[in-house]
């Protein structure tokens, strides 16, 4: 069995199957950009869908977020972008992911024009969700991205 396996109560519903352990995301919100509510409403979201969610807030950095990926062994990051920043962090981000030897999607949710949207996916972003996405498209997105659909 490897660390990415629970095993669940032979006794119980399961009747001793081999579970997934749930996907753990990093969510943060990078450089001076202030605006939380957003952020906020999706690790709640990603939480209740059985996501297992670290939320490290407000005034990130790349550097920042590459460290608790790795200390929390994360299976991808979400970055909020509301401060029109996504052209110049985002790919700052894959970057860093990538130096860093991480094999780690990055989703990026926001604000994000969608003629910028392309050039986002040309950098290396696995996602881009904007405004309004519903919950379940969230949900299957990061799942998606997670398992390299």
């Amino acid at each position: 069995m490897t660390g990415a396996e629970t095993v669940t109560d032979p006794g119980g519903s399961a009747h001793g199957q081999i579970e997934a352990a749930p996907i753990r995301i990093v969510l943060a919100k990078l450089g001076l950009d202030g605006h939380d509510r957003g952020i906020k409403v999706v690790a709640r979201l990603m939480r209740d869908a059985g996501f297992e969610v670290v939320y490290l807030g407000l005034r990130q950095t790349v550097d920042m977020v590459v460290a608790a990926v790795e200390q929390e062994d994360a299976d991808a990051i979400g970055i909020s972008m509301l401060n029109g920043g996504h052209l110049t962090l985002a790919p700052r981000m894959v970057e860093a992911v990538r130096a860093a030897g991480l094999d780690v999607p990055v989703i990026i949710g926001g604000i994000v024009p969608d003629a910028d949207i392309a050039k986002l996916l040309q950098a290396g972003v696995a996602a881009v969700l904007t405004p309004g996405t519903p919950a379940e498209e969230l949900v299957r997105v990061v799942r998606g991205a997670v398992s390299g659909a």
